[in-house]
């Protein structure tokens, strides 16, 4: 396919979208019905479509209309590329643009790719980093590994993947993290990959599994285990009694050989509290996502403040029940992948008020200027010689 016919099927792709088909869906269905496009025709197409979800608001102002033209156009007059060269109106590219299609200097927000209301939460939130974290979600998310120390190093794990021609570095949000610099569409094929030395994690995630304090012989519960990241990430730092639940026992249908192929013991839980007390109870409740939006940047566009209120409320009900089974002297440790002080500091705050007894022995903020996705970790307990100690 020629530059101009990738844009074309991205025009037709994002059209779908903006009438409310889901990106992956649309995506999906152009593929099946475009089998003449190779592999990298496909990833290219991808890649155009995404770029402009996350940039939708700065792309339509540049582009001159909220549509899949609009938004293709958009994105390239912003990298500076000659549109008159996709333009062409010539075999399967795009019509040949007017003088109608006029471009819009974008608005603060618009410029920052943020509807209204979310980025004077996000200015509230973050304080002056609020436009860099902005403008950082407005670019792909890096590719991060997370060594499993439980069947090799750091460095052979770069050495093996080096072996299949995919290049990695140390990160340093995280001890075990590696960011991908070179063929990460390999990855999952790769020997590396498929024997456990490595699992795809974002640096921040396996940052704040490094915070927890885990020691061998330890009952740990993830409670919104999901696929189940966090759960393998604890299992290669110390020697624990698992266990994983999550209130949609799908979302954990690949753990058990995920957990296979790491070499680690986890027990899958209907009834958590069946099997408490725990001596580390994590929580890495529902959120807006807000932190991670490179990777689902329509996340941003479909969040309202609605559904952020029913996330607070979802939050507080996660907190209240998870402290329950946590045993007299264990920890509770309440994550999210937002930036949003609501769902953050001000959750815990809340908790606090309503759970006497209980106390902060220390917090993480984790933001994408650091290189991997926005997260915040809490971590609580009712036991007084650790509050003293921290």
């Amino acid at each position: 396919m020629t530059p101009g016919a990738r844009a074309a099927a991205a025009i037709g792709v994002l059209d779908r979208i903006l009438g409310g088909e889901a990106a992956e869906k649309a995506l999906t269905n152009w593929g099946r019905a475009s089998r003449f496009a190779g592999s990298g025709d496909r990833a290219a197409v991808r890649d155009l479509v995404y770029d402009a979800l996350r940039c939708k608001r700065s792309f339509a102002a540049r582009g001159g209309a909220m549509t899949g033209r609009g938004l293709v156009l958009g994105g390239v007059r912003s990298a500076g590329v000659d549109e008159a060269a996709i333009f062409t109106g010539e075999g399967h590219a795009p019509a040949v643009v007017t003088t109608a299609e006029v471009e819009r200097t974008p608005s603060e927000a618009e410029a920052l790719d943020m509807p209204e209301w979310l980025l004077a939460k996000f200015q509230a939130s973050l304080g002056g980093d609020a436009a860099a974290v902005c403008l950082a979600l407005r670019h792909r998310a890096p590719m991060f590994l997370r060594v499993n120390l439980g069947k090799t190093t750091v460095e052979a794990a770069i050495a093996a993947l080096a072996g299949e021609a995919i290049s990695a570095r140390r990160h340093p949000v995280a001890t075990t993290a590696l960011e991908v610099t070179g063929n990460a569409r390999k990855v999952q094929a790769s020997d590396a990959y498929l024997t456990g030395l490595v699992e795809v994690q974002d640096a921040s995630s396996q940052a704040v599994v490094e915070a927890l304090p885990l020691t061998d012989g330890m009952r740990v519960l993830d409670l919104c285990a999901g696929g189940g990241g966090k759960t393998l990430a604890m299992a290669a730092r110390a020697s624990l009694t698992l266990y994983a639940h999550d209130i949609a026992p799908r979302r954990m249908a690949d753990l058990p050989s995920r957990a296979k192929r790491a070499g680690v013991m986890v027990t899958l839980v209907e009834r958590a509290e069946t099997v408490a007390p725990f001596d580390l109870v994590l929580v890495d409740a529902p959120c807006s996502g807000s932190g991670s939006w490179r990777r689902d940047p329509e996340g941003k566009w479909a969040l309202t403040a609605a559904r952020l209120a029913a996330l607070g409320a979802i939050q507080s009900e996660v907190l209240a029940r998870a402290a329950a089974l946590v045993g007299p002297a264990g920890v509770l440790a309440y994550a999210t992948c937002s930036v949003l002080s609501e769902e953050n500091s001000g959750q815990v705050a809340g908790f606090l008020g309503a759970h006497p007894g209980w106390g902060l022995i220390r917090s993480l903020n984790l933001s994408p200027l650091s290189g991997g996705d926005g997260f915040y970790l809490a971590l609580l307990t009712r036991d007084r010689g650790l509050l003293t100690q921290s």
